[in-house]
């Protein structure tokens, strides 16, 4: 920030609110966890309208109601991710483009009314001092800056300044997938039973209230261990399921242990997990597995869509009628 920072201000916010970024990598051998933005598609977009690289770092905003005030200066912020209605002095704010926000207006979120997760970009950046080279908050392990813990009502984040010139702007982001989830089995089916397999792919799976950042807890038909629910402890990534003694699979997530000592039945595809990390507490998911070549692929594709988000953003045309923004397309293309 090469000019004097504006003050954003924390006003309302839930307990699932931190600052993310695309996590911190580099580490997990010392068992150190990536934390990171649950959602990366809606961390790129936000980052892309707000002219930050796709993976810096923004506020994750939790399920629940949020408002934050610019105490000095003004900014430029962004809003992607789950649905949920926005607002900036009376005025409706719009889901995947840009609005400066002046010294003393607040923006008020109300609760996702779709999704989980929603991201708050922000022109000019959100200023911190890396830990393991990441802004991540990781609430367990006590990392993350500027504050190593989920926001808190009456913190103060410094963000860049808003560029008085700059226009708004808005980005079409690609039509999300449908159907189940896609996995790639293993690396221990083995030690369920074979039917077990086929009733973890065959069922309908309830995601429990009890989820969080670390994994999401699925409810559903018990599955059955071959041999027993213990074994030599390996690592883990994002989107291991794995099998408790209970039999009720755990989706492991951003902020998940870097190993684990239960049978893991499937991994969640990395391209697929934005859209399981957005449903909703009660919401329903089903899983169907496909080939490493197919999932790799997959991750190419997905990587390059990130890589490309920019060119996705385009400027938003002033009415010459009323000053209004002109009619807006629809933002899933």
């Amino acid at each position: 920030m090469s000019q004097r920072p504006s003050l954003l201000a924390v006003d309302t916010v839930g307990p699932a609110t931190s600052v993310q970024d695309a996590g911190r990598l580099g580490a997990q051998r010392y068992g150190l966890t990536t934390s990171g933005a649950m959602d990366r598609t809606s961390l790129a977009a936000a980052n892309a309208l707000a002219g930050q690289p796709s993976g810096a770092a923004a506020i994750e905003v939790g399920p629940l109601a949020a408002a934050f005030t610019v105490r000095r200066g003004s900014a430029r912020v962004s809003l992607a991710g789950a649905d949920r209605v926005a607002k900036l002095s009376g005025r409706a704010v719009w889901l995947n483009e840009t609005v400066r926000i002046a010294a003393g207006e607040t923006l008020q979120l109300s609760p996702a009314r779709s999704g989980v997760f929603s991201y708050l970009g922000v022109e000019g950046g959100i200023a911190g001092k890396p830990v393991f080279g990441s802004l991540s908050v990781s609430a367990r392990a006590g990392l993350g800056s500027p504050y190593p813990r989920p926001l808190r009502p009456g913190d103060l984040l410094d963000v860049g300044a808003a560029v008085d010139t700059a226009a708004e702007r808005r980005v079409k982001l690609p039509s999300p997938g449908r159907g189940p989830i896609r996995v790639v089995l293993g690396p221990q089916e083995d030690a369920l039973t074979p039917e077990a397999v086929s009733l973890f792919l065959d069922t309908e799976w309830r995601i429990s209230p009890k989820s969080d950042r670390m994994g999401y807890r699925l409810e559903g038909p018990k599955l059955a261990h071959a041999n027993g629910f213990n074994i030599v402890s390996d690592g883990t990534v994002p989107g291991s399921i794995q099998i408790p003694g209970n039999g009720q699979p755990l989706a492991l997530l951003a902020d998940r242990g870097t190993t684990g000592g239960y049978p893991k039945v499937a991994t969640i595809i990395t391209a697929d997990l934005p859209r399981f990390s957005q449903t909703q507490a009660g919401g329903r998911v089903r899983f169907a597995a496909i080939g490493i070549e197919e999932a790799q692929d997959e991750a190419i594709r997905f990587a390059a869509m990130l890589a490309r988000m920019t060119e996705r953003v385009e400027g938003l045309v002033k009415s010459v009628v009323a000053g209004e923004m002109a009619p807006r397309a629809p933002s899933i293309s």
